[in-house]
C-alpha cells in the first residue's frame, strides 16, 4: 500500500480532489486556487491533481508542473495585489502542522507593515528561532 493510500481516509473524501473551489490555474497535473483561509490578501495555493500527502511523494513532473504554476501565480498576484514580497511553503506532516493530507504549496504575499519585524520570514514556524543576530 502505497503511503498516499494509507494516508486518504475514504470516510472523509478530499476536498482538494473532490469539490476543488475557485481555481485560479490549471493544468494537466496541478492547479491553483486562493486559499479559503488566507492569511493575507491573495494567499494562494498550489494543488497537483494527484491525491498523495506528502510533497517529497510527488513525481518530478509534479513539481515541475507545480513550480510552473507557482511562477505564473506570481504574476497575477503582482498585478492584482503588487505585494513586496512572498513567502512560498510546504507543510509535510503533522508536525509541521499539515492537517490536509493532500500536497498543497502556500504562496503567501507579503507586504510592508503586515508584521512587525518579517526578519526570518518562514522561521517564524518555531518563533524562539525566528530572530537572530549575524
Amino acid at each position: 500500500m502505497s503511503s498516499e493510500e494509507k494516508k486518504r481516509d475514504p470516510n472523509n473524501p478530499c476536498l482538494f480532489c473532490t469539490d476543488p473551489k475557485g481555481v485560479s490555474l490549471d493544468s494537466e497535473l496541478a492547479y491553483s486556487a486562493r486559499d479559503t483561509y488566507g492569511v493575507s490578501p491573495g494567499h494562494t495555493l498550489v494543488i497537483p491533481k494527484r491525491h498523495v500527502a506528502s510533497f517529497f511523494d510527488l513525481t518530478p513532473n509534479e513539481v515541475s508542473a507545480c513550480m510552473e504554476l507557482i511562477t505564473e501565480e506570481r504574476k497575477l498576484l503582482d498585478q492584482e495585489f503588487n505585494p513586496d514580497g512572498y513567502n512560498i511553503g510546504v507543510n509535510v506532516g503533522a508536525a509541521a502542522g499539515q492537517s490536509i493530507l493532500h500536497v498543497h504549496i502556500h504562496i503567501i504575499p507579503r507586504y510592508k507593515g503586515d508584521v512587525e519585524n518579517p526578519q526570518g520570514g518562514v522561521r517564524h514556524v518555531i518563533p524562539k528561532k525566528a530572530h537572530y543576530t549575524r
